[in-house]
């Protein structure tokens, strides 16, 4: 199942081309998005014969004729890979002489929730002089509260996947400082339930800046796949649900600048697009 919100937060199924609004069909309020949907996640076995049984009556739009809201809109926490490519690993040497470790020394670190955006938005580059990044990564949404889970069990603790974009100035700041400007990290274009998604750690994914195709993966290439990344997330902190966890960019990354137009696409997924800027008032590095 394809969850979304659309129009300011409202509700939907995303079939094939078209959304079905799906709000007079389980507790909501706009207002009140992110709790909304940790209702749903949580009680999405009651909700789910609900809801598909709905689709048969609801109003449908083409996707064509509304605007898609982030579909995680306020998670508790981001818990992001750093280095999780060891290509990745090379380039980062390459371009900035920064031979750091990988995932396995490095652990994680974390983005701020207000970073997030969604499809359609603009990414507002805070600097007119810094080097800004795009990097492309399958993200996931915590179903339940999770601690110490190990890689076998980690698949029943993910209720979905949606495509992110870890946006990040270069600098010698530390990474949540880099990473976490509010437009940072778009998501979308929805949320794909777990047992449409099946293996994660099998998907293609690419992203172009403009026509430039820029990236292109396989997450059959992680160091830590999705299962283990979460082991090790949940090892050092509870993960609760509706916080969001971003697995790590290929290589390919690279800068973007004021009217470009970035674009992700994840296998069994979805895409988005999402424009470039400048913050009203960059800020002088």
């Amino acid at each position: 199942m394809k969850i979304a919100m659309f129009n300011d937060f409202n509700p939907g199924i995303v079939r094939d081309d078209r959304i079905y609004d799906i709000v007079e069909s389980v507790p909501w309020n706009s207002e009140k998005p992110q709790e909304s949907l940790l209702h749903i996640i949580e009680n999405f076995d009651e909700l789910k014969p609900k809801i598909e049984e709905s689709l048969s009556y609801s109003k449908s739009y083409s996707l064509s004729e509304v605007r898609l809201d982030p579909p995680v809109p306020q998670p508790g926490k981001i818990v992001a890979a750093p280095v999780n490519y060891y290509l990745h690993q090379d380039e980062m040497n390459e371009q900035f002489n920064n031979a750091e470790y990988t995932i396995e020394n490095l652990g994680f670190f974390l983005k701020a929730p207000s970073s997030i955006i969604g499809p359609s938005d603009t990414i507002e580059l805070p600097f007119k002089n810094r080097r800004t990044d795009h990097e492309a990564e399958l993200a996931f949404v915590v179903g339940k509260k999770a601690k110490d889970v190990p890689a076998s069990e980690a698949s029943d603790y993910i209720f979905g996947y949606f495509a992110l974009m870890d946006i990040t100035v270069r600098g010698k700041e530390d990474r949540p400082w880099r990473k976490s400007f509010d437009t940072f990290t778009p998501i979308g274009p929805w949320i794909v339930t777990s047992d449409e998604i099946g293996n994660p750690n099998e998907l293609g994914f690419k992203l172009w800046v403009n026509e430039e195709l820029r990236q292109s993966a396989n997450t059959k290439d992680l160091i830590y796949d999705c299962y283990e990344f979460f082991e090790a997330a949940s090892k050092v902190m509870t993960l609760e649900p509706g916080d969001i966890v971003t697995t790590g960019t290929p290589e390919g990354v690279g800068p973007i600048t004021k009217d470009d137009q970035v674009r992700i696409q994840i296998d069994r997924v979805g895409e988005f697009s999402v424009s470039v800027d400048y913050k009203k008032e960059a800020i002088k590095a």
